[in-house]
């Protein structure tokens, strides 16, 4: 067998069994991150759905790394450099794809080129400090997050007389120290602590010493002498959501309790009114969104709907007030949003709302003349529909 095919049977190995091993640890990372973030659940705060390219941030660092047994670590310190992009999913759990460039050949012998080895990760992330502390609507000045994941080695040599494999499979675990800062905290200065494994790969190296190396050939294992030490610094920028912040916002949610509790009140006043004289008052008094020109509205005849945050869909305490509207009623139908987002997806989320009240009324008979989304109106968290019985 010629070396070159011994060669590439090794690496399509390696690759191999590093797919296999990487679907087999992130299925178990992904069942850990779920039964944590249910664990606590009950306490943390809700906060506003968001789009996928929401709470996105991209970093730089530099730091020094040595191999973790076998050499004194101030005489072989390794300078690096790297990058990360990374998505909070929630304040708690993130993902992250971590890049880094070696350029010392320390303690090993030089393989001939400036940058020695390249590891790429892609890391879970989570924010202990939110984990247990609860998230209070904007980072702390100080965070403490855990990183934890595998990736892909790459050691570069033209050396002839060396016998390396170039790809090695990795493991990377580390402490991240996060000091948040800025106007609305989108940077953060972080220090990590981290070790590197390799789990799989070795360097079949020459064997005189120094320069035979202790990674193991034997599959994947987590052994201090397959891994190495690093400490970087560097600089997070978090981009800016659609929000309008850099961060989670809290949600002002309104549950189906809050839901049927002012339909209740709404009901109630109507309940009183319907026993006093009947009081005509102007539109722009009562609900400035429902415009009629020449028309005068009465308490009685506008009918308020109240929507969940981000939703349209009714609910049952929704549909009972709307069954109130009798059959073959002529009705004009204004849809509104709640500050959170951007004009252009209040501007649909109100205009959804007002088509989910026009149809159910539809379906029952009632005559729709007008169904409009009005965005948002005035500054408070005004998720509703009105319905103007004419």
């Amino acid at each position: 067998m010629s070396p070159f095919f011994y060669y590439l049977c090794s690496i399509l190995l390696q690759v191999t069994v590093f797919v296999t091993f990487i679907f087999y640890i992130m299925r178990k990372i992904l069942l850990l991150i779920t039964a944590v973030v249910f664990s606590f659940s009950a306490s943390a705060q809700t906060v506003e759905e968001s789009k996928i390219l929401d709470n996105v941030y991209f970093g730089v660092n530099g730091g020094v790394a040595t191999k973790a047994t076998g050499v004194h670590w101030m005489d072989n310190l390794n300078p690096n450099a790297g990058v990360r992009i990374g998505k909070w999913i929630t304040p708690v759990v993130g993902l992250a794809l971590d890049g880094t460039a070696y350029f010392s050949n320390k303690p090993y012998i030089s393989t001939g080129t400036i940058v020695r080895a390249t590891n790429v990760s892609l890391l879970g992330t989570a924010n202990f400090t939110n984990l247990f502390g609860g998230y209070p609507g904007e980072p702390r000045c100080f965070e403490v997050h855990g990183l934890y994941g595998l990736g892909w080695g790459h050691l570069f040599t033209h050396k002839h007389d060396l016998y390396v494999p170039d790809n090695r499979m990795t493991s990377k675990a580390g402490i991240d120290l996060v000091f948040n800062f800025g106007s609305a905290k989108q940077w953060q200065f972080v220090i990590e602590p981290a070790f590197t494994w390799v789990l799989l790969g070795a360097n079949k190296q020459p064997a005189q010493k120094p320069y035979r190396l202790s990674y193991s050939d034997q599959g994947p294992r987590y052994n201090v002498d397959n891994a190495a030490f690093q400490v970087n610094a560097g600089f997070v920028y978090k981009f800016l959501n659609s929000n309008g912040t850099h961060n989670f916002k809290i949600a002002g949610y309104t549950d189906n309790g809050e839901v049927a509790r002012l339909n209740g009140i709404i009901n109630e006043l109507r309940a009183e009114l319907a026993k006093k004289p009947k009081e005509v008052v102007r539109e722009k008094e009562v609900v400035r969104e429902v415009q009629v020109a020449g028309r005068e509205v009465r308490v009685e005849n506008l009918v308020f709907v109240t929507f969940a945050q981000g939703k349209s869909l009714l609910t049952q305490e929704a549909m009972k007030a709307l069954n109130g509207v009798a059959a073959g009623s002529h009705v004009q139908i204004v849809g509104t949003a709640s500050p959170e987002g951007s004009p252009e997806l209040n501007q649909r989320l109100s205009q959804a709302r007002a088509d989910a009240v026009a149809k159910y009324l539809r379906d029952r008979g009632v005559i729709v003349d007008e169904s409009t989304g009005k965005g948002v109106q005035g500054t408070t968290s005004n998720r509703l529909a009105v319905v103007y019985v004419k």
